[in-house]
């Protein structure tokens, strides 16, 4: 398990290299992500889906990807200028309130569509809110933050905040699983995540607080994104535990879902 991690992580973190450079040089700050926000969302839906069967729900397919693209596609939108507006009324997380929006009449239409007797139709729309929400949504706050200005510059700034949350996040993975395998006694969630245990929880957040000073202090300065204030190494430390905690919350979350649908496995 821990081999195949490190493969692909080292193939995910070439490809994000890739990206992350090709998107530092373009006039459209985020392009390059887009097909990748695109294609993300995709097979989470699947997973969504797949998930909802496996617990006796059949929701609309069709009005269920839709649905849950339009919160990604519409924060999208503001990539499309060369320079966004800053008067725009609806600013930059209007487009993703839009989208949402946009996303949960679909599915209410697809329900309309299909209906022939009461019993089931609010279960359905509840599971497309969820995929909406919890799928499209959070995606569409992943796009807002690469469209996030730092000290007033949006193409590094913006690359900054995305891959320093993303550094986190997996540095908590990968810190988690190593110290719970190396020293795991105490299970911290044993209905709900066997596997998790208080040792691999404080090794998950040691490593994220490690992996925020390295984000926020080389690679920003590398970005040329580097604070001067003498407590940035604090607020490194706060921002690796927010989001390293974030990051263990989200991973319970999932385990939660695949739970109650009595399902091993949403890898895809």
């Amino acid at each position: 398990m821990l081999r195949w991690r490190l493969i692909l992580g080292t193939l995910l973190i070439a490809l994000l290299t890739t990206l992350c450079w090709l998107d530092a040089h373009t006039t459209r700050p985020g392009i390059y992500f887009v097909p990748l926000a695109i294609v993300l969302c995709l097979l989470a839906t699947q997973e969504m889906l797949g998930l909802f069967r496996a617990g006796g729900r059949e929701p609309i397919r069709w009005s269920i990807y839709l649905g849950t693209l339009a919160p990604v596609l519409a924060s999208c939108v503001p990539i499309a200028w060369e320079k966004y507006p800053e008067d725009c009324p609806i600013g930059r997380l209007g487009w993703l309130a839009c989208g949402l929006t946009a996303g949960l009449i679909v599915a209410l239409l697809g329900e309309m569509l299909r209906y022939k007797q009461p019993g089931s139709t609010i279960a359905n729309l509840a599971s497309a809110a969820l995929s909406i929400l919890y799928v499209g949504g959070l995606l569409g706050f992943l796009v807002q933050l690469r469209l996030l200005s730092v000290g007033g510059d949006v193409s590094r700034g913006g690359l900054l905040a995305v891959l320093s949350a993303i550094i986190v996040v997996k540095s908590t993975d990968t810190g988690g699983y190593v110290a719970g395998h190396l020293w795991g006694r105490h299970k911290m969630a044993p209905v709900l995540s066997p596997g998790k245990t208080w040792e691999g929880l404080a090794g998950g957040l040691v490593l994220a607080v490690l992996a925020a000073l390295v984000a926020l202090g080389p690679l920003a300065r590398l970005l040329g994104c580097g604070s001067q204030q003498p407590n940035w190494l604090a607020g490194a430390v706060i921002y690796g535990l927010a989001v390293g905690g974030a990051g263990i919350v989200g991973d319970l979350a999932e385990s939660l879902l695949k739970r109650d649908a009595g399902v091993k496995d949403s890898s895809t």
